[in-house]
């Protein structure tokens, strides 16, 4: 498990790795309809198996992570080494340098009350500390948002990524435009020894 602080109203979020007892809670979210929005789930049980139960069960290389803001389950975040899927590593890598070493994110707030009151920086925030540490040792964190999603793109900004680039990728949602905007945070420190 990780943890985080923000500012002093700030609430305390961990990760956990998300676990197959989690499933219902999660198609719930996936059900409402600022998360439908732009994730192209289908909330079901069975969906929510499809989509989450390879990783859940680690035989999928990303890793799923239930947040926790003061003990309480109120977002998903996925992490995503992208040397693991070299097909979107190629497509991403037409829009910007994809280094060695280079991980993603994507992540929501699932309760409709948690939306618009700064939790997503400090979710993003925390799912990149988690990746600084050992065992995965990442380089940087690339995440693409579609153009649309003002509200990602903008909480990413406030987690301290910068935008490094734009351009057309596969839309997650088919009624979403191709056009998203990438961010970009390295680790800080001394470079790492070269890796995939």
């Amino acid at each position: 498990m990780s943890t985080t602080t923000g500012g002093p109203a700030a609430p305390l979020i961990a990760l956990r790795t998300l676990t197959a007892a989690d499933f219902p809670l999660l198609g719930q979210w996936l059900a409402h309809p600022h998360v439908a929005r732009w994730w192209n789930h289908d909330p079901s049980p069975e969906g929510v198996e499809r989509h989450f139960g390879a990783a859940a069960r680690g035989e999928e290389p990303s890793v799923d992570r239930l947040v926790l803001a003061d003990g309480e389950p109120v977002g998903l975040v996925q992490q995503v080494r992208l040397a693991d899927y070299p097909d979107y590593r190629e497509e991403l890598s037409g829009v910007v340098e994809v280094p060695a070493g280079a991980y993603t994110i994507d992540y929501l707030i699932g309760p409709p009350e948690r939306i618009g009151r700064g939790l997503g920086p400090l979710v993003i925030a925390a799912a990149v500390e988690d990746l600084w540490r050992a065992p995965r040792s990442a380089r940087c964190v690339i995440v693409p948002v579609v153009a649309g999603n003002r509200r990602s793109w903008r909480a990413l900004e406030h987690a301290g990524l910068r935008r490094v680039g734009s351009g057309p990728l596969e839309p997650d949602h088919p009624q979403d435009d191709p056009l998203h905007h990438v961010y970009r945070i390295d680790r800080p420190g001394p470079p790492l020894t070269p890796a995939t």
